[in-house]
């Protein structure tokens, strides 16, 4: 918490995010990788001990789940949104939706009843339970649906980025639900238990650039994010993060304006760069991750290269917390995996055999 909010931490962290894509475990056992290294405890990265309250801020219910066709390639499927799924296994972890359940405000109104506020949202002994994980050094995190995440689940993407203009009510009535829900939980949790973090799924953006453009941004997500923020900083809350893949440089100003302070994962192929992020911005933002994962498909020396200018250039800082931008990609060995880990336990003065433990870490 000192770290990613400026406070002075005794040093940088060292992470890895999300672990090796499909495959790739295998890949490392063909070359030699012990079992410590494949589940990555080998390399004692930092974590924190996540803490979930218990709370549900999103989807309450939902739909029964019924697989369709099951086959060695795909696996079709209906979801918790009622939408029918297709899931290709050797080469994804997320299913493609098919269809989408929400097509305008009659569609809504029949889906709102699982997003409005219900008292067995909130978890009297759970909360309980995370305030004693907490005062052990666990982070409280509460998630809140995301401002173009959830709406996308149940619209789909082109439906909703044309509803910004031609059906705002729908969107409105979304996210003033959504906020409402937020806000009543939050205070319930306030009662109980410190919320540390605030986190928020979004992957509103793609390569060349948000989904959503400043405008609509302002106008839809920025007012929602407000709310649900100002409650969970009245719940406690210090850190409100965002995760979200892709090129979110147009929209970082909107978004710090909007409460968020740390983002995440800062993707290089998408042309993230935190360094010059930290150079723009300074420390009205933090960020997760960042070092490019395909560098580490190269040689010794391009993995050098990135990780000399990205950790090199920001050891010192605070606000950083240094990582791969997103999994592990297949074609990387494990060799070159070994020392970029190596290096950059070297460049941040980390001893390498510091305790760690690895496991996906939090906000």
């Amino acid at each position: 918490m000192d770290l990613v909010t400026f406070q002075g931490a005794k040093r940088p962290m060292f992470v890895e995010i999300f672990g090796p894509l499909l495959n790739l475990p295998d890949e490392w056992k063909a070359q030699g990788a012990t079992p410590e290294e494949i589940s990555l405890d080998a390399f004692n990265f930092d974590y924190v001990d996540k803490v979930s309250t218990g709370a549900n801020l999103g989807l309450r219910g939902g739909f029964e789940e019924k697989i369709l066709e099951d086959t060695p390639e795909y696996r079709i499927s209906t979801d918790v949104f009622g939408r029918k799924v297709k899931l290709c296994k050797n080469a994804a972890t997320i299913p493609l939706p098919l269809d989408y359940p929400v097509k305008d405000m009659d569609s809504w109104l029949k889906m709102k009843p699982m997003f409005t506020y219900h008292p067995d949202r909130f978890d009297p002994e759970a909360a309980r339970a995370a305030k004693a994980a907490q005062d052990k050094g666990g982070l409280v995190i509460v998630d809140m649906p995301g401002g173009f995440d959830m709406p996308r689940e149940l619209m789909g993407e082109e439906e909703l980025c044309i509803a910004y203009y031609e059906q705002p009510e729908v969107i409105r009535d979304m996210l003033d639900t959504f906020a409402d829900t937020c806000e009543k939980v939050l205070e319930q949790l306030s009662a109980v238990v410190k919320v540390d973090n605030l986190f928020v799924h979004e992957d509103m953006a793609g390569k060349s650039g948000p989904l959503i453009g400043p405008a609509m941004f302002d106008k839809f997500v920025a007012p929602y994010y407000q709310r649900v923020w100002n409650a969970a900083k009245a719940a406690g809350a210090r850190v409100f993060s965002q995760d979200s893949d892709g090129n979110m440089n147009p929209i970082i100003e909107n978004n710090i304006k909007a409460g968020i302070n740390l983002m995440l994962p800062m993707e290089p192929g998408s042309g993230m760069d935190i360094v010059e992020c930290r150079k723009k911005y300074g420390q009205k933002m933090a960020y997760k991750a960042g070092i490019d994962k395909y560098a580490l498909r190269g040689s010794k020396e391009d993995i050098r290269k990135e990780v000399e200018y990205k950790v090199g250039s920001l050891k010192n800082e605070q606000g950083i917390i240094f990582g791969l931008d997103h999994r592990i990609p297949n074609g990387v060995s494990i060799e070159n995996y070994r020392y970029y880990v190596a290096l950059v336990k070297e460049i941040l003065g980390i001893d390498p055999k510091e305790p760690g433990k690895w496991v996906r870490m939090g906000f």
